[in-house]
């Protein structure tokens, strides 16, 4: 899920470039909502990860 979110954040700096702004707001929004959905899922499997019994 990152790597998706660093694929659309290229994708929109690209078109950023050339100048598809349409383009650029879709990419930023759709990496911006894929980036925290993995903050969120990354900060959850810390917490409720796998414990060792001793």
């Amino acid at each position: 899920m990152l790597r998706w979110s660093v694929i659309l954040l290229v994708i929109a700096l690209i078109a950023g470039i050339f100048g598809f702004f349409g383009i650029v707001e879709a990419a930023v929004s759709i990496a911006k909502v894929l980036f925290f959905i993995f903050l969120v899922l990354f900060v959850i499997s810390l917490f409720t990860g796998r414990r060792r019994s001793m």
